[in-house]
């Protein structure tokens, strides 16, 4: 199977999807048969290591997935494009690590949530981890889940952050995911108390920075020297995108059915605005991916300033999903503000959803891109 194959077989998956979107709704979390779709048509292999039956296809393959996903189901496309990218961060980690994850089950699926807010208690070869953990995207699918946590001195002062690799045995989905938008997404709270974890299932953010980190030492390919932060951001910045496109087409089609709509000069430039944004999101997103995949495969350094704009651009691209729906709702009168299934209303709710995910904090990615074109020194793990 080559990721050309995968993308062939997602958009053949999309009338399922779409037709499944108000039912992800209702369940509040990506229908079983989703997922297992997404895996028979290879979806989760695209970034997996090929030790491990996975691709380690171009990127630009998995965010081409995502955007189609995204498109049909957007709370499907929010948790495909978080599971999916979560193999291409495991591969970052010790080997031992890799291998407790995909070594009896290559199918393994890892959920996350990176914010560190649980406790973290030096014990051993390893740590003591406990707490609750927000905002799990997909959790009710996935066996092992990655978790931010801060490590402090005896005063209490931080000396590193970690993210912690744990498996379900150790761990609960706590349901409480009932939200406004990407509904469907199963972004419910992982818990855990006091569970061990070996310091080889642990990974600090200075090596993931710093693009050296263990699993390099055991996949070759160029996908794995990519950094974190513009990995992962542009997933959820490409879902984003998608729900964004699966509106603007859902609107056109309904414009052209209404003549009185369609033929009104007012209602063609909100369309043609909300084109461009999308169109501007997309041609950013993918040029830098493929600017930062070029460099990797050259085994070139990924400069700073690259990894800035990749930042920068993945924000903005969230900002400009969100202003093309508005501006297809400025379009379509009262229809979407009744309660029911609406295609343009669940992508607006769920795009003002996703806009709140830290990664898509406009202004805070802006600052620390004018701090690197101003020469100044930045430090932040998300760059």
């Amino acid at each position: 199977m080559r990721g050309e194959d995968v993308l062939a077989a997602v958009r053949a998956l999309a009338p399922a999807l779409r037709e499944r979107a108000a039912g992800a709704e209702a369940l509040r979390r990506v229908p079983d048969a989703s997922v297992e779709e997404l895996e028979d048509a290879g979806f989760f292999r695209l970034l997996r290591p090929g030790a491990y039956g996975g691709l380690a296809a171009d990127p630009a393959v998995f965010y081409s997935a995502v955007h189609e996903i995204a498109k049909a189901c957007g709370s499907t496309g929010w948790a495909a494009s978080v599971l999916g990218v979560h193999p291409w961060y495991v591969a970052q980690f010790d080997p031992r690590a890799q291998e407790e994850v995909w070594g009896a089950d290559d199918s393994a699926r890892i959920c996350s949530s990176h914010a560190p807010t649980g406790d973290v208690t030096p014990d051993g070869g390893g740590y003591r981890l406990s707490g609750r953990w927000h905002f799990s995207a997909g959790c009710d699918h996935a066996g092992w889940a990655l978790l931010g946590g801060v490590v402090a001195d005896a005063e209490g002062r931080p000396v590193d952050m970690l993210t912690f690799l744990v498996p379900r045995a150790d761990y609960r989905v706590d349901d409480v995911w009932d939200t406004v938008g990407l509904r469907g997404s199963g972004s419910n709270d992982i818990v855990v108390e006091d569970a061990f974890v070996p310091a080889h299932r642990t990974l600090g953010y200075g090596p993931v920075t710093a693009l050296r980190c263990p699993g390099h030492d055991v996949h070759p390919e160029p996908l794995y020297r990519l950094p974190y932060a513009s990995v992962f951001t542009t997933a959820v910045s490409t879902a984003m995108v998608g729900i964004a496109e699966g509106a603007f087409e859902d609107q056109v089609a309904a414009a052209r059915r209404r003549p009185r709509v369609g033929e009104d000069p007012f209602a063609q430039v909100r369309i043609a605005r909300a084109a461009g944004e999308i169109d501007a999101a997309r041609l950013q997103l993918s040029r830098n991916m493929a600017e930062l995949y070029a460099l990797a495969r050259a085994g070139a350094e990924i400069p700073r300033e690259l990894r800035a704009r990749t930042r920068r651009d993945q924000a903005l691209a969230t900002e400009r999903a969100v202003t093309a729906v508005d501006l297809l709702m400025e379009n379509a009168g009262r229809g979407p503000l009744r309660v029911g299934d609406d295609v343009l209303q669940r992508a607006w709710r769920d795009l003002h959803t996703g806009r709140g995910q830290a990664a898509n904090d406009v202004d805070r990615a802006l600052v620390l891109y004018a701090q690197d074109a101003l020469g100044m020194d930045v430090r932040d793990p998300m760059l």
